[in-house]
């Protein structure tokens, strides 16, 4: 896999000469789509299309945030509301998860029928009541047990409709007392209260085949360093303690998080230990610092990549769609409809 390890945004609904020309140029993994990028289903059709004939690969990951709730890029009218995880927490527990994996799936046939095969969900922060209300009511519970347990049904969904689950945030948001969009938050609890809980959901679920990184400091890790950054966080945390052996991505550079040039932000990232670096808001002059700072695709990287991608079944999960989202808003009353 020669492409670089990179995932880029585009600036709107359609590609222009300049962007096409780049993007066949520096050849990024894949591409990830915002609201800026989305009309109508036609239209995002013919954008992932021509996203994917730029670099020549069918199979290119196209990734999109589309949680429910307050985090959605396909809304009203083309699109239909889905519930942020909260909801899905708060259901009768014996259909809590049944109902969770059957709206990832439901999420899979919308995304997959415009050309979307990753999505970035599910969340696997757990909340603490101090922290930030950035993560708030994305989070499925306040247990770890319980967010394990709905995050991977929300992953069996997509993964049944042929749409890769990203876990998120790893090792874990929830007690960030600031959002990492806008500063770069601090966690001063100690290594093994982390362990016990912020880090469970993703060791339960570290099968899964993407993980995205969060750009938090965890003093007793590393004090210096956000995880997205800092080699200590991947080699004791993320592919030591959690034990995720998946394709490790950052959260995106262009966050206030983060420091130093876009080139700086993408060498960094590598060095710690992800395998691409994500660059979210489509302007030129950033995408250019970044690609200065990125490599190509290679070993364990690569093949975390390639696994990556074989984990997207050859067929979808057969689905009748007007079945499954009339038993999907009866499980919320008609809330969602």
């Amino acid at each position: 896999m020669s492409c670089a390890a990179a995932i880029l945004g585009c600036r709107g609904p359609a590609l222009d000469a300049e962007e096409r020309a780049f993007f066949r140029d520096v050849d990024p993994w894949g591409f990830i789509l915002f609201a800026r990028n989305v009309e109508t289903p036609d239209q995002v059709r013919r954008l992932t299309d021509a996203l994917r004939e730029t670099v020549g690969r069918p199979d290119t990951p196209i990734l999109i945030d589309q949680e429910g709730g307050r985090v959605a890029r396909l809304t009203p009218p083309h699109w239909r509301l889905y519930p942020p995880g909260r909801a899905y927490g708060e259901l009768d527990p014996a259909i809590r998860r049944e109902v969770t994996r059957l709206g990832a799936r439901l999420l899979a046939h919308d995304l997959a029928a415009v050309g979307i095969n990753v999505d970035c969900v599910p969340v696997l922060d757990v909340p603490d009541p101090q922290g930030h209300e950035i993560i708030g009511d994305r989070a499925y519970g306040d247990t770890p047990e319980q967010v394990a347990l709905l995050g991977r049904a929300a992953c069996e969904g997509l993964i049944a409709g042929r749409v890769l689950p990203i876990v998120k945030h790893i090792p874990g948001h929830g007690r960030a007392k600031a959002d990492s969009h806008l500063e770069l938050p601090v966690v001063e609890t100690s290594f093994e209260d982390l362990e016990a809980r912020d880090f469970a959901p993703f060791r339960a679920l570290s099968d899964m085949p993407m993980a995205m990184t969060a750009h938090v400091i965890y003093a007793d890790i590393d004090g210096a360093l956000p995880a997205t950054t800092s080699k200590i966080a991947f080699d004791r945390v993320i592919r030591g303690a959690i034990g995720f052996d998946g394709l490790v991505m950052s959260d995106d550079l262009s966050m206030k998080a983060l420091s130093g040039d876009f080139a700086e932000r993408a060498r960094a990232s590598l060095a710690a230990g992800c395998d691409v670096v994500l660059h979210c808001n489509g302007d030129m002059d950033e995408m250019v610092q970044v690609m200065a700072g990125t490599s190509r695709l290679s070993g364990r990287a690569a093949e975390r990549a390639r696994a990556a991608l074989a984990r997207i079944p050859g067929a979808p999960e057969p689905l009748d769609a007007v079945e499954a989202r009339a038993r999907f808003d009866a499980a919320f009353g008609g809330a969602y409809a």
